[in-house]
């Protein structure tokens, strides 16, 4: 414990201790928040219709309760779709074939590679992970049953 002496000669522990412990309380109650798409547009993605003929439907997306305050850019092929933030997910239609789905983490992206198949929807988890100074991120790709099961709970965030 660190001690802390005033000018009349008393410590002040119980302060730093409290200040501390109201410090770290804020800090893991902050939540990031991002630009979210509407109710109507959220509800619509979550039927989870096959898309068009020659595309593939990709759903990204973050439940995890690590990194609450912490917001990772989504890249697919090297383009921003959004900012990911607790809670969200985005879905996008993409041609099939190869891709690259990529997050910031705390150094350098990391990258996922798929392959999409025409008519069929893709679920990628973003996860937040300890870090050396903030938390990075990575993606895993996780079934259809998975993935739309954590879906059915969350809300939908705009991507670009």
């Amino acid at each position: 414990m660190v001690y802390v002496l005033v000018s009349n000669g008393y410590f002040v522990k119980q302060l730093f201790a409290r200040a501390s412990i109201i410090g770290v309380a804020l800090l893991l109650s902050a939540c990031a928040t991002v630009p979210m798409a509407s109710v109507e547009e959220s509800n619509t993605a979550k039927q989870f219709r096959s898309p068009e003929k020659g595309n593939s439907g990709l759903y990204i997306y973050r439940d995890s309760f690590i990194g609450k305050a912490l917001k990772k850019d989504l890249y697919i092929d090297d383009k921003f779709i959004g900012e990911s933030a607790p809670d969200v997910f985005f879905y996008k239609t993409i041609k099939a074939g190869e891709h690259k789905i990529s997050t910031e983490s705390e150094f350098s992206n990391n990258d996922l590679n798929i392959k999409t198949e025409s008519g069929k929807n893709y679920f990628i988890r973003q996860y937040i992970k300890f870090g050396v100074f903030v938390g990075g991120a990575n993606l895993e790709q996780v079934s259809e049953e998975e993935g739309k099961k954590a879906i059915s709970k969350l809300n939908m965030a705009v991507s670009h």
